[in-house]
């Protein structure tokens, strides 16, 4: 299958989210992704859990299909040496080690790996970056969640700051990761060279501040926590049906406004109500608003409603569980859950690559590896001996 990154070898010495799912991403592209892992350890993700199957965490089973595993100790001088070997085959390296004094101790700081490798594409993944007060600090979705101010604007108006349950920060980073990897790729076609791309969390999670940041450096509004509302469409929220079901309606126009109180059945009391006559007016308005729509939802049931929105073209939809957006007629049109056969729990399953292309499509073609489950498939493409692999492998044991 032709692939966008057939040919392209990716190494991976990242552990945890952020690395792992950049590198899926660009494994999905077609890149040979080999990721080195700690002898008897491997990546910190792999111990994540419950709930793990046959031993396998599922959290780690998230984010590495498409990779081969390795399992070095780079701080030996052999496996330095293996190391070096790999990485002098490879397009990209990621790596997440925050610490420069670190990572020049072993010889695998971008000046030095760029300098014998010109065209290698170099990305660190770190907390904070290389730069600024706070470079080589410890970096943690929760952290990057917390200082780059999303928290203090998600929850309830009366509760405390919110974090995300996924870890958004982290799979941020990994797509803007991605992004520039595939930027830099582009230019190597046009100059022959390769670059460093020094990527940070909090530098990632920060631009999800979007338009509460404009509203912010622009107007000088400091966004407030506005439960599951928007505070510049009304309405557009959680409301529930007399059936005790949820749903979502977004009225994102005035025009759809007009439709929206004729499906309700308010068109002559609110929809005439000049309170509520355009967007401005329903957010000035939208404490007495509110409650007038809360109390008509509790006249039919959520799939009543939904019905009627849907047959009216006006934005709405269930809440659903996991296990019912899992199984949305729409996930499994999309084929959007990937299944791969696994040595060691039979199928295992993960969330696709949601990029479609038309004529390079992306590949699922490798579970996510047991550790070092390729070491010796790696090493002897290498130039390794089968006498070297069992040294190395003794080496590492001990």
């Amino acid at each position: 299958m032709d692939t966008i990154l057939n040919a392209t070898r990716l190494v991976e010495l990242t552990e945890a989210l952020a690395g792992p799912y950049c590198a899926m991403l660009l494994g999905d592209f077609g890149a040979d992704v080999i990721k080195v892992e700690r002898p008897g350890v491997g990546d910190q993700s792999r111990t994540w859990g419950p709930p793990f199957v046959s031993g396998e965490s599922a959290y780690y089973l998230a984010t590495n299909r498409n990779k081969r595993s390795i399992t070095l100790n780079y701080d030996s001088p052999c496996g330095e040496e293996a190391l070096q070997k790999l990485l002098s085959t490879a397009d990209v390296f990621i790596n997440n080690q925050p610490s420069m004094a670190s990572l020049k101790k072993r010889g695998i700081d971008p000046g030095s790996l760029c300098a014998k490798n010109p065209r290698l594409i170099y990305c660190s993944i770190t907390g904070y970056g290389f730069t600024g007060p706070k470079a080589g600090k410890p970096g943690y979705d929760i952290l990057a969640q917390a200082e780059a101010g999303v928290m203090s604007f998600t929850g309830e108006p009366a509760g405390g700051p919110m974090r995300y349950p996924i870890a958004i920060a982290d799979m941020t980073c990994g797509m803007y990761a991605a992004m520039g990897i595939l930027a830099a790729l582009f230019a190597r076609e046009k100059t022959g060279c390769g670059q460093f791309i020094d990527m940070a969390l909090f530098d990632s999670q920060l631009t999800w501040l979007a338009n509460a940041g404009s509203s912010y450096l622009n107007a000088g509004a400091s966004p407030q926590r506005w439960d599951n509302a928007h505070p510049n469409i009304v309405p557009y929220e959680v409301f529930r049906a007399c059936d005790d079901r949820y749903f979502v309606v977004g009225v994102g126009t005035d025009a759809l406004w007009k439709k929206f109180v004729v499906v309700m059945g308010v068109q002559d009391e609110i929809g005439n109500d000049d309170r509520y006559k355009t967007n401005a007016d329903r957010i000035k308005n939208r404490e007495t608003l509110l409650p007038l729509l809360r109390d008509t939802f509790q006249r039919e049931t959520a799939a009543s409603w939904l019905e009627k929105f849907a047959a009216a073209e006006i934005p709405a939809a269930p809440i659903h569980t996991v296990s019912e957006a899992v199984d949305d007629v729409q996930t499994r049109a999309r084929r959007l859950i990937v299944q791969l056969e696994h040595p060691a729990i039979g199928t295992a399953k993960s969330i696709a690559n949601p990029i479609r292309f038309s004529s390079t499509p992306v590949s699922y073609r490798l579970p996510p590896p047991l550790l070092g489950e390729h070491t010796a498939e790696i090493l002897r493409s290498l130039g390794y001996s089968d006498d070297d692999v069992r040294a190395m492998a003794v080496a590492s044991a001990t």
